[in-house]
Order: C-alpha cells, then structure tokens, then sequence
C-alpha cells in the first residue's frame, strides 16, 4: 500500500502540509491525481451526495470539473488531532452560462495510518458573485505561494 505523508498524528505544521497538497491536487481538476489520496474504499459525503471508493470518486470529480469551470479552491486547517484534520475552503468558478460563484465550506478529514484519507464529509454553500468581485486569480492549477490564503482575502 503506498504511504502518502505527512502521516498521522498530524502536528499543525503537516497538517497544514497535508491540507496544502490537498489543495494543490484538487487545483490540478484531474479526477484520478485526486482519486489516489483516498484509499481504496473511501467514504465520502459531499453535499447530500453519499460517494464510496475510488472509483466514484473519479466519476464524480470528472462530473464536478465538467460543470464548474475555471475552478480555482483555497483550503485551510481549521483544526486537527490524531488522524483528523478539520478545514475551511473557499473556491471560485463558473457556469457554462458564464454565471460566477463563489463556494464556502468546511471538510471533516479522517486519515489511515499510511497518510491516505478514508473518510470525507464537506458541507459546502454557493454563492453568486460578479467576475469584477472574483478573489481567485491565478493562472489555472497551483495556487502561487504568494497568492493569499482565506484569511488574507477575508474569507
């Protein structure tokens, strides 16, 4: 089984890590990069979607980056013990109609002992916004490291 660190018990500093590479794979938008932070059998609840192993989770990112276009996300550690780490994110994207929104939530994260995570539960709400208001810009994939975080943008 492949070992994906930082590993449990995450410190604030690899939590922090752990929820940095999180992001930089979900700004990569390729379902199958992401898939392979899970492990095999991961249990997600994403909105008042239930997805289960590795395989839904491809389909339903490959769905997810087909819908909401030009997606850009920011995540931070909001707290963390053990083999948990709880995060607030915020991400920016639009409609094949052009329609701007800007997505808040929170993630509850549950780790294995290999660094792999085995359950996801995010609550998230979409709000509208004009492009002028748009906070996340950078050019698609990784964000720059001196791009600000949530806290800088206010968020």
């Amino acid at each position: 089984m492949p070992v994906r660190p930082p590993v449990p018990p995450f410190t604030r500093a690899s939590a922090a890590e752990k929820v940095r590479l999180a992001e930089d794979g979900w700004n990569s938008r390729d379902p199958e990069r992401v898939a392979l932070a899970y492990t095999e059998d991961a249990r997600w609840r994403n909105r008042a979607e239930w997805i289960n192993g590795r395989d839904q989770i491809v389909a339903f990112l490959t769905r997810k980056w087909a819908r909401e276009l030009e997606y850009r996300l920011i995540k931070e550690v909001w707290a963390h013990g053990g083999d948990r780490i709880a995060v607030r994110f915020a991400y920016e994207w639009h409609d094949d109609s052009g329609v701007w929104y800007r997505s808040y939530g929170n993630e509850n994260w549950e780790f294995d002992g290999d660094g792999l995570m085995r359950t996801r539960h995010a609550s998230i709400n979409d709000t509208p916004i004009e492009e002028p208001d748009r906070r996340c810009r950078w050019p698609l994939g990784r964000r720059p490291d001196d791009h600000p975080g949530l806290a800088g943008l206010g968020f």
